[in-house]
């Protein structure tokens, strides 16, 4: 049995020091006042859910879920994302009241890791749902959403890559030989391992105009000029039709610049069903967020509704961002024990008026100047009178 130490933490936990939870805390404020005033109620569900429910239909992979047993035998999980507990939530309860449904949520979930790698295996998201409008206009509200909170948040640099689960199927399924082919292609396209695809499609018995399809897909969905590019690899439209009407609202919301599509995205969620996009920011080389259409997974609760999000992923978001600038004073009040009720006093006037107070005893600190050094202004009580820095 190996030793842990006093300092270690579970795998893929982390620490969230002083610093990065204001700027989190910042985050989850905006937040909630952009969310609000879009007409959306924020949402809080359990930490723990039973397997049987959120646990297996949220298409996070088994081996990623925590699990444990409460004291009557039902095995739970932390929840492993939102979506589901949502969906659960929204089924039971919220639709019986009011539709569409326009749910926000800023909370944890939990991924457990098989090795440290530097993925977290707790992490805060933020983001929205749309439930009960299958519209076209639902997915651009989400879409037009994500831009405008980005922007929001300082980040100006950045685009959104939209795709569709369906389109994708389609063309691989009817490229393909076996369940097991379409398994194995489109999880090299989650990894986005388009080498890898290529050198799969030779590997596979296909016929030379499977191969041939394939290939050229990939090569002219990655670098669209032209959706009905697209069209020819396709039997049924539908679908097409309808990603082109988003494209042509997108434009007339004038967000052109911030949208690219891409009918190679693939995601590991399962429940996608439609319209899907992935959000980029400079300076991070993996999604910061994803979203898209799920209009299946309700009926998993006994609810025959569509639905399409989006979540941002927190520690991602904080990379992408612009440097918080703490803006209030930092005022530390020192003080000797015979002028306590001064200090008192002084610190009860500051903190009326709006700043940080820190009140802090001269014989309880050792290394005095190091500790000043944490603050913007320094105001020092003893005797001789009150005196500034």
């Amino acid at each position: 049995m190996s030793m842990i130490r006093p300092f270690e933490k579970p795998l893929g936990m982390r620490d969230t020091l002083p610093g990065i939870f204001e700027k989190k805390e910042w985050i989850r404020q905006v937040g909630r006042e952009f969310f609000s005033l879009r007409g959306f109620d924020f949402i809080k569900t359990p930490t723990l859910e039973y397997y049987e429910t959120v646990g297996r239909f949220s298409a996070i992979l088994e081996s990623n879920l925590f699990k444990l047993v409460d004291s009557q035998g039902n095995t739970l999980v932390l929840r492993p994302d939102m979506t589901t507990p949502i969906a659960r939530i929204a089924s039971t309860k919220l639709l019986k009241e009011k539709v569409p449904q326009r749910l926000a949520y800023f909370s944890n979930v939990f991924r457990a890791q098989e090795l440290e790698g530097g993925k977290p295996a707790e992490f805060e998201q933020m983001g929205i749902e749309v439930i009960g409008d299958d519209s076209i206009y639902a997915d651009t509200e989400v879409i037009l959403t994500t831009i405008d909170l980005m922007k929001r948040l300082g980040i100006e640099s950045f685009k959104i890559t939209i795709g569709h689960a369906g389109i994708l199927e389609a063309i691989i399924r009817k490229n393909v030989q076996t369940e097991e082919q379409f398994t194995e292609l489109h999880q090299l396209l989650v990894n986005r391992n388009y080498v890898g695809f290529e050198e799969a499609v030779d590997c596979f018995v296909l016929t030379t105009e499977q191969a041939s399809t394939l290939k050229s897909f990939i090569e002219e969905a990655t670098s669209l000029t032209n959706m009905r590019q697209i069209s020819k690899y396709l039997y049924e439209k539908e679908a097409l039709i309808y990603m082109e009407q988003l494209a042509s609202i997108l434009e007339i919301s004038g967000v052109q610049e911030y949208v690219a599509f891409d009918f190679t995205i693939a995601s590991h969620m399962n429940y996608y069903t439609g319209m899907m996009f992935e959000v980029f920011a400079a300076n991070t080389g993996y999604p910061i967020g994803n979203g898209g259409r799920y209009n299946g997974l309700l009926e998993n609760f006994g609810a025959d509704m569509s639905a399409v999000g989006f979540a941002l992923r927190i520690d991602y978001l904080l990379e992408a961002m612009p440097k918080i600038e703490d803006e209030k004073e930092s005022v530390l009040i020192l003080f000797v024990s015979t002028q306590l009720a001064q200090a008192l006093e002084q610190t009860q006037q500051l903190r009326e008026q709006g700043y940080r107070t820190t009140m802090q005893s001269l014989e309880g600190i050792e290394n005095l100047a190091q500790y000043e050094k944490q603050f913007t202004k320094v105001v020092r009580v003893g005797q001789g009178g009150t005196s500034y820095e």
